[in-house]
């Protein structure tokens, strides 16, 4: 029997077909499932369009989940479960939570940047404060083609002005990001957002729809065409017709997109509110389901009563939309009267659409027919969308890129003599993916809101938790080379590097969210990368006991020219019990001891110098040891925690030279405290390697520390007991801007000039 009512008959405006299926994403055995949810009767135009919404890979992450479950997901903090709401939260003590995600808008941005970008700041701002939680940060991961391509250097400069805008209008400060450029990027780039929030345990609100005969009211904006088809278009690789999807684009309004955040904030705290979701993917056909099928209840949907602002919209356009500023809300009978006094003061709709039922099944009608009755479970993640394991194969490149020989690189290098080691510094300085970012956040509010601590430019961001002393650290990060060199250590390291840039603000690493950007699965080679890029994501995770809170799934970052390079962007929150105890990322003005902490093992295999002065992307990226980089972060939060830390800022792209003169430059002030490298020093980093390897060379577990002289002693002790490494590098040199790293000596200033004009020119 039709899941639809025996005495009402579905409206059927065409025979459906599996080509039509087809046409939607669908394949013929999913079509036949789909058939089979529906009694055996072919589905309705809208049904087709519901399904291939919540069945598209953007939605129902089919081909992701089974290996999204192998991640630890389980901590002490944790207070939702990962994937059933829409962000993660987790407890930061004294009765409050931080909520936190990140989410991709990769393919929008690729062919509209700037609507494209905006609306995935304006997407993720939605999924924390649909918890409840207030936006109090944000951050942004980027990837984009080489920027002195011409249109490379326009979807850069038009993404990052749809998220400056967006964001700025909408009151939220970007605490940091990252920016790299290569060329697999050209054609998809990548955008990721991540927002984190915090919200009182007792006021988290939750995307269920509970009690049959309670009211169902749309709120926010009206509803449009823009962005039909916006899930479907995001599961599909690239091409010369996308140029023609720009209906699947978003359009976005971060003033309509304020009010709503302050009226939605209101009516959680008014208590009166069973559930409320986001109109993301899919718009009214994810939200209306999951909420439904979450809560073991159907919804009865009149579309009729949906505010529109374009005419003639059928069934199908309406469910499907994902016009922004939208939410779905369930609230007890008898409380309509409040959503609707707290959305109108606030300027906005507030109109009831249908019922919650006993039944499971969502129905929807559109001028008095019912054009469709879905069982909601079967729609959606963990119900009856389906899940798929694909075919692995190991892609050849990665064992021949690995055998790559650069022994005699590494032990001399293009760069030996003192003029040659400086010139080589300033081109590093100065290349795109480690230059100065001041072009782009600039364009950012850094400070609105009062919570900055410390704000884009060091390793990690740091907010304020308004009305408390305590502090969030937050990082996004993922070194894309190393992961296409060796899929498993790459993505462990991007867990290991996310941690000290939140341990060296000083801040307890407590869990991360993921936005996980790969070609189409459905290619044996670019399934096996994902797959051994979970496992090392999982690897790391364990190792500092952390678990993953949610995140997102971008496949079909693919066009003619290949896959992207796979980008695991691992966003991580810290936590800092004393806000007043963070650490900054430069030395102080004052005379102080360097030291380098933790094992130096510096490679050139993947390393930007390599890149920089070869062009080629080959070798064995630097060794991994989970242990060693448990203990440092260990370490890090001991010794802020003990006011030993002037300074810290970890060692990542470009390698000990690029870390200390980062350290060296305060790029708030614009000035440069010089230092002395110790030759003492010096000597033992050599080892037998040669002068580019010890100060390009890249490594893991490492970090560039400054203390006060008195304080040396009591940083080596609690080095000692946590088994890492502390070797007495320099100190710093009150009142000059020389950098003398012993074998050659700089000008602070002509480094900073450098530093500083990478991205002038572009931006």
């Amino acid at each position: 029997m039709s899941p639809a009512s025996s005495n009402e008959s579905l409206y059927t405006e065409k025979e459906i077909t599996v080509s039509d299926a087809l046409d939607h994403g669908l394949s013929e055995e999913e079509y036949k499932k789909i058939q089979e949810f529906l009694g055996g009767r072919n589905p309705t135009v809208t049904e087709l369009g519901i399904y291939s919404g919540l069945w598209s890979e953007h939605c129902s992450y089919k081909n992701s989940i089974l290996q999204l479950k192998t991640l630890p997901t389980q901590s002490a903090r944790a207070l939702t479960k990962t994937g059933e709401e829409n962000a993660g939260a987790l407890d930061i003590g004294d009765g409050l939570a931080v909520v936190f995600k990140i989410e991709s808008h990769n393919h929008p941005t690729a062919i509209e940047p700037y609507q494209g970008a905006a609306t995935g700041v304006g997407g993720i701002m939605r999924d924390i404060f649909t918890m409840g939680a207030r936006p109090i940060a944000s951050l942004n991961s980027l990837r984009f083609g080489p920027p002195d391509d011409p249109k490379n250097r326009h979807l850069l400069k038009r993404a990052v002005k749809g998220i400056g805008d967006y964001g700025n209008c909408l009151g939220i400060a970007v605490s940091g990001g990252e920016l790299f450029f290569d060329p697999s990027f050209s054609r998809n780039c990548l955008v990721n957002a991540m927002t984190v929030g915090i919200v009182r345990h007792d006021k988290m609100a939750k995307a269920v729809a509970k009690g049959p005969g309670n009211p169902v009211f749309i709120v926010g904006a009206t509803t449009g065409r823009d962005g039909i088809h916006g899930a479907s278009f995001a599961s599909r690789d690239l091409s010369a017709e996308s140029e023609s999807k720009r209906s699947a684009v978003q359009v976005g309004d971060p003033f309509m997109e304020k009010l709503l955040l302050e009226a939605t904030l209101e009516l959680v705290e008014s208590g009166v509110l069973i559930g409320i979701q986001d109109m993301g993917a899919a718009g009214l056909s994810c939200a209306s389901s999951e909420m439904s099928a979450k809560g073991g209840t159907g919804m009865d949907i009149n579309l009729d009563l949906v505010p529109l602002r374009e005419e003639g919209m059928n069934a199908y356009e309406i469910m499907l939309s994902e016009s922004q500023e939208r939410m779905l809300v369930v609230l007890p009978t008898g409380k309509e009267d409040t959503v609707i006094s707290i959305f109108t003061k606030w300027g906005l709709n507030a109109v009831r659409i249908g019922h919650v039922t006993h039944d499971g099944i969502l129905r929807v009608r559109r001028n008095g027919k019912l054009c469709s009755a879905i069982p909601s479970d079967s729609l959606v993640l963990g119900g009856g969308a389906p899940r798929y394991v694909r075919e692995t194969s190991r892609p050849e490149y990665l064992d021949t890129l690995a055998r790559a020989d650069l022994s005699d690189l590494e032990k001399s290098g293009s760069a030996h003599k003192s003029a040659d080691l400086e010139k080589t510094l300033l081109s590093l300085l100065a290349s795109p993916n480690i230059c100065s970012r001041r072009p782009v956040y600039e364009q950012y509010d850094t400070e609105v809101g009062l919570v900055r601590i410390i704000g884009p430019g060091g390793d990690g961001g740091v907010a304020r938790v308004p009305g408390t002393s305590k502090g969030i650290a937050v990082s996004t990060d993922c070194n894309s080379r190393y992961v296409y060199l060796n899929p498993r250590i790459g993505t462990a390291q991007a867990v290991c590097e996310s941690a000290r840039n939140v341990a060296v603000a000083g801040a307890r690493p407590i869990g991360i969210t993921n936005c996980l950007n790969f070609g189409n699965p459905y290619i044996k080679e670019n399934y096996y990368i994902f797959s051994e890029c979970i496992a090392g994501m999982r690897e790391g995770c364990l190792a500092f006991d952390i678990p993953v809170t949610g995140g997102n799934v971008s496949f079909y970052n693919e066009s003619q020219d290949g896959p992207v390079k796979p980008t695991p962007t691992i966003g991580m929150v810290g936590l800092i019990e004393d806000v007043s105890l963070a650490v900054q990322p430069f030395f102080a003005a004052e005379e102080s001891e360097i030291f380098l902490a933790g094992r130096f093992a510096p490679s050139f295999g993947g390393s930007e110098f390599l890149s920089l002065t070869t062009g080629r992307v080959e070798g064995q990226i630097p060794e991994l040891d989970l242990s060693a980089e448990k203990n440092l972060v260990d370490f890090l939060c001991a010794a802020s925690d003990g006011s030993l830390l002037l300074s810290a800022r970890d060692l990542s792209l470009g390698g000990l030279a690029t870390a200390l003169f980062r350290s060296a430059y305060n790029h708030q002030t614009r000035t440069v405290n010089g230092f002395v490298l110790y030759s003492e020093f010096i000597k033992k980093i050599y080892d037998s390697r040669g002068a580019a390897l010890a100060y390009f060379g890249e490594t893991n577990g490492c970090a560039i520390l400054s203390a006060r002289k008195s304080d040396a002693a009591q940083l080596i002790k609690t080095a000692e007991k946590f088994n890492v490494p502390l070797f007495a590098a320099g100190c710093v040199s009150a009142g000059s801007s020389v950098m003398d790293f012993s074998e050659f000596k700089m000008d602070g200033k002509k480094a900073a000039e450098a530093y500083e004009g990478g991205l002038a020119d572009y931006l």
